[in-house]
């Protein structure tokens, strides 16, 4: 028979009970975790989210608790009366490892069946029976702490914000459908028959207009909902901290963010400290092969295409530029392993790998025969290699307007050269901000340059005449902060002026037709008195991702979808009836067979 609670009232979480609560009357609630039975005592493992006590039922004084205790299971909901002692050997392992509770009563509030995983720190459990068992998943001690800490970071960065002067202004969850970089989610509208809204990719439109309206300094915790391809650090809904100033300069932002982070890192007993560095975006590629350079270790690419001679390159079909690092202690790498490095390469879009082993016992290259000894020479010295030291030369298969693609694909065997050799100081917090992007980008899909950002991105003033003639040259105000390799988020100063923003427009090839159909009524704000702004989106899952060790943005979130974008515990996305999509005037096609 199940207990009532009643007026029975917590007076204490299990978790806190110390030494100095000794001999005080105490109630308890929470799961039973473990159950020992020892016949004239009995334990029972009580555990909530602050942690667990142990309970005493013994049998000779409490025989009806005992009795009880009896009943108790794994899981089962109880509240427990009694007095806290000490204990005669503490278990340094727990918190409350000083005391036991020794119970007088105990409430079975409810009962339980078994469940599918041990509710235990560890558990050698598939990611996919979590997430479908979530409301037991987050019993345990390693999700709690993660949720915890993310509700702390926000907390901090709430008042960061407001401190510094920021309204917190809510922006709608249904609006139009706008291109900003991914698939839209469409909602139908009931009311107007055959119209969507859209769930926003972000506030970007919205934010620029709260500056139109003169509130100077805007930020908001958002939710934002791309339909992209799900992976370690993407979610289809997200969250953000997304800000906008008045007049601001560059600095004036970063100093903003710099503060924010600064502070949310000492959440986590993190030290940060501004102002973080900066680079550039194009000696970031050439540097390091990638946008979000991991700086918590060296191993810098080095261009080293002339050591590559017209012959060599013929033979070896190589176009564009050849790039090259130093991997330190990895000239001892077998055939198998360079075989290994051959094919990452290969997966990620190179022509070819090229190596370069600085034995004790001599210099070996699988290109000497082709580019000559002087230029194997010349490789090793142009990376900086010393003995004990494997150099790694790539070169691309396709080259892309724009980008050094051989850069990319060395930036890729880097990280994971370092990974493997131990070379990545995971103790090391290294922030830095991105500038100089290029506007456009070339699509080879529409055989033109696009914008590379959302195309209110503000354009170098220098560069302006560029917008006609050398696209390729024209740079961003736009720019990215990024921690450990990881991207935290994207910012710029906007186009605030109409002009601007009509030849950008023209530059991208869009009719008028096609601007009022799309940003209509964000065109019409802009001729009442735009002022210079700016501003940046942080992704707050990952931010807490990072500050609390994990490798996964799913792990911060409480509800997270798989990489197959489904919610397995609300079993979502789901059919609907019939009858619901009648009213909306929607009916479903039959999917396409892909052909045979």
């Amino acid at each position: 028979m199940l207990d009532f609670l009643g007026n029975l009232k917590r007076t204490h979480y299990c978790g806190a009970l110390r030494a100095s609560d000794e001999g005080r009357d105490v109630i308890v609630m929470g799961w039973v975790h473990r159950r020992r039975d020892l016949g004239n005592l009995l334990f029972l493992d009580i555990r909530d989210r602050e942690g667990i006590v142990q309970v005493v039922f013994n049998k000779e004084t409490q025989p009806a608790a005992h009795a009880k205790a009896e009943q108790a299971r794994s899981e089962f909901v109880v509240a427990v009366e009694g007095k806290i002692v000490k204990r005669q050997k503490p278990n340094p392992e727990l918190a409350t490892g000083e005391v036991d509770l020794v119970a007088s009563k105990l409430h079975i509030l409810n009962n339980a069946k078994t469940p599918p995983f041990l509710i235990e720190d560890e558990i050698n459990v598939a990611e996919e029976t979590r997430l479908r068992y979530r409301y037991l998943d987050l019993r345990r001690r390693k999700p709690h702490r993660n949720l915890v800490l993310r509700h702390r970071i926000i907390l901090e960065i709430r008042k960061t914000m407001d401190e510094m002067g920021f309204i917190e202004v809510e922006t709608p969850m249904l609006t139009r459908s706008t291109p900003e970089g991914a698939r839209d989610f469409l909602v139908p509208s009931r009311v107007h028959h055959g119209q969507f809204y859209a769930l926003p990719q972000s506030p970007q439109i919205f934010k620029q207009i709260l500056m139109i309206g003169g509130l100077d300094r805007y930020f908001q915790i958002v939710k934002c909902f791309r339909d992209e391809d799900q992976r370690a650090d993407r979610q289809l809904e997200f969250t953000q901290l997304d800000l906008e100033m008045s007049f601001p300069r560059q600095e004036d932002i970063f100093h903003v963010i710099e503060n924010v982070m600064v502070r949310a890192c000492a959440v986590a007993e993190i030290k940060a400290t501004g102002p973080f560095p900066h680079m550039l975006y194009k000696d970031a590629i050439r540097k390091y092969g990638s946008d979000k350079p991991d700086l918590r270790f060296g191993m810098e690419l080095h261009e080293v295409t002339t050591c590559f001679p017209d012959e060599a390159k013929a033979k070896l079909q190589i176009e564009g530029n050849v790039f090259a690092l130093a991997a330190p202690g990895a000239a001892n790498y077998s055939r198998k392993q360079l075989d290994e490095l051959t094919e990452k390469a290969k997966s990620v879009g190179a022509r070819g790998a090229y190596f370069v082993k600085l034995a004790s016992e001599g210099v070996t290259s699988t290109v000497e025969k082709i580019i000559g000894p002087e230029n194997v020479k010349k490789l090793a010295d142009s990376c900086g290699a010393k003995i004990g030291d494997l150099v790694v030369a790539v070169s691309a298969k396709t080259q892309s307007r724009g980008t050094e693609a051989a850069a990319l694909i060395a930036g890729q065997l880097r990280l994971q050269l370092g990974e493997a050799l131990g070379l990545i100081d995971k103790s090391q917090w290294k922030f830095l901000w991105l500038t100089g992007f290029p506007l456009f980008e070339w699509s080879e899909t529409d055989k033109q340059w696009v914008s590379a950002q959302h195309p209110f991105t503000g354009i170098v003033d220098e560069d302006l005449e560029k917008l006609g003639s050398a696209p390729w040259e024209v740079r961003s105000k736009g720019y990215d902060l990024v921690l450990n390799g990881n991207e935290l988020g994207s910012g710029s100063i906007r186009i605030h002026r109409q002009d601007i923003q009509e030849r950008l427009f023209r530059a991208l090839g869009l009719t008028e037709e096609q601007l009022r159909r799309r940003f209509g009524f964000f065109l019409d704000a802009l001729t009442y008195g735009t002022p210079p702004h700016g501003g940046i989106a942080l992704g707050i899952d990952r931010i807490a991702m990072l500050l609390a060790g994990e490798k996964s943005i799913r792990e911060v979130i409480a509800f997270a979808k798989t990489t197959a974008a489904q919610d397995l515990m609300a079993e979502s996305p789901s059919s609907v009836d019939t009858d619901q999509l009648d009213l909306l005037g929607i009916a479903i096609k039959e999917k396409k067979k892909a052909a045979e």
